[in-house]
């Protein structure tokens, strides 16, 4: 899917937690109804077929319970998404990445291999932590292959990794620093991995990757270290439209004073293909920063559609990062100094970023509240995916006079979540019974989905209210 992710290592974040984010964008002129659920545990062996490619994949029996945003409608797959398992072992798949001819006629897709619609189900279930969910998606891609090129985030309490796949089998993974953030639009992205570190500390990569690269003449360094940007990725001008430029715009949030971003004398411009994979940022990231930044569209720059300053030209320039066909975003956070069945945290929001707001959820609960699990094919406002889905078409159709009541919901919302995650947090830390522990979850995520209802419900009444004043038929005078 033509997405984007951020990564945000322990010593980075603000408060010591592995942090992975993902917006899960449609395709062209497309709208994917997602919800979430909790899928439970599974003693029993199985075989999982996928419904794209046909195939059919033995799976072991004792999977663990674990969340997952699949798609709402039946047809097209499950399409997990993301999601946290009982050993707070979270994922996201995946971000869509691209590659060159050299790598995928050295090495093929595979039509009957496995794909985005498949890799949460695959090894969610089985990942004891985010290194060997690496390894577990690794020896999968090795056996069955994929028939399209994906990038996949893995995270558990102490670190995170990052795979991006190689042609039709081969993979290769890095560490996220512990202090490092990432940033990736829908492009190949690492841009350093060690070939030598064959004890997998910070990079991991398929068996033959390095004789893989020999013999097929993938590597163009003249100098200085391996590039595997240069050597498995895409050099295409409509990169240059549609990723760096989001990438551009992350970093330069991240690291405002660090480099010049604008101008003449720039260091980095949106159409750079050098652009840094991970960076370490000027200050501590908070969930809330993650949050605007997969909801922007280049306040500030030149390149904002919604813009009423600067050449006109230039407004909507690039590919937004919070664009319309957005149908989920989950910001999985998993955070320390809890009790282990309580530090998982999913801020979940649906449709446009840039109008919605984010709903936490505590993770290690055997159901969530209807209004996150009960998406279906028609908009209803009993759903928070559609309520969110009509607001953004609302407030986007009328942004002036609606910005106003959206910054209100988005402050209100978030501010009201942490102050019922921090009384939550409280309680269940004084509360050293597993069974009561559970029960404070469940009821915290009904109070936050309550929270969230009517806040939505207040702000789609105010943007109707704006919209129907802007209407084409409008008349001022009235009938007395």
């Amino acid at each position: 899917m033509p997405c984007t992710t951020i990564l945000v290592g322990k010593s980075a974040s603000y408060d010591g937690s592995t942090i992975i984010a993902r917006n899960d964008d449609a395709g062209s002129f497309h709208y994917t109804a997602k919800k979430v659920q909790c899928i439970p545990a599974r003693k029993e062996p199985t075989v999982y077929k996928s419904v794209l490619s046909q195939v059919e994949i033995p799976l072991p029996g004792n999977a663990m319970a674990h969340t997952a945003a699949p798609n709402a409608l039946e047809g097209k797959g499950i399409w997990a998404a993301t999601g946290v398992n009982e050993r707070n072992v979270s994922m996201t798949a995946t971000e869509t990445i691209t590659s060159n001819p050299r790598v995928l006629g050295a090495d093929p897709l595979v039509q009957g291999g496995i794909g985005e619609e498949d890799i949460v189900m695959l090894v969610l279930p089985y990942a004891r932590s985010a290194r060997e969910g690496v390894t577990l998606l690794g020896s999968l891609l090795e056996t069955y292959g994929t028939y399209e090129m994906n990038g996949i985030a893995f995270q558990d309490e102490k670190e995170i990794w990052f795979l991006e796949t190689i042609g039709g089998h081969h993979w290769m993974a890095r560490r996220v620093p512990d202090d490092g953030v990432v940033v990736m639009p829908n492009q190949l992205g690492i841009d350093r991995l060690d070939l030598e570190d064959t004890e997998g500390k910070e990079n991991l990569f398929s068996k033959d990757l390095p004789e893989f690269i020999q013999k097929h003449h993938l590597d163009l360094t003249m100098e200085g270290p391996f590039d595997p940007r240069a050597a498995f990725g895409s050099h295409a001008d409509s990169d240059h439209a549609y990723n760096t430029p989001r990438a551009w715009f992350m970093l330069r949030y991240l690291l405002p004073h660090a480099f010049v971003w604008d101008g003449a004398e720039a260091d980095y411009r949106p159409t750079d293909d050098d652009l840094p994979w991970c960076v370490r940022p000027e200050r501590k990231v908070t969930v809330e920063d993650v949050k605007y930044l997969l909801s922007s569209h280049y306040q500030g720059t030149p390149y904002d559609p919604y813009a009423t300053y600067g050449d006109s030209k230039m407004r909507g320039a690039y590919r937004s990062i919070g664009i319309n066909r957005t149908d989920l975003l989950s910001i999985n956070q998993l955070r320390p100094g809890m009790y282990p069945d309580c530090a998982a945290v999913q801020w979940i929001s649906f449709a446009s970023n840039a109008f919605n707001v984010s709903l936490p959820i505590y993770s290690r609960v055997p159901e969530v509240p209807e209004y996150l699990s009960n998406t279906g094919k028609h908009a209803t406002t009993d759903s928070f995916y559609w309520v969110s889905r009509m607001i953004a078409a609302l407030a986007d159709a009328s942004y002036k006079t609606c910005l106003a009541h959206i910054e209100r919901y988005q402050l209100h919302a978030a501010s009201k979540a942490h102050e019922i995650l921090n009384r939550y947090d409280a309680r269940m830390l004084s509360q050293p019974e597993e069974e009561k522990r559970l029960a404070l979850r469940l009821e915290a995520n009904r109070e936050l989905a309550e929270m969230i209802r009517q806040l939505s419900q207040d702000t789609l009444d105010k943007v109707l209210y704006e919209r129907s004043n802007g209407m084409k038929n409008a008349y001022a005078r009235a009938d007395a």
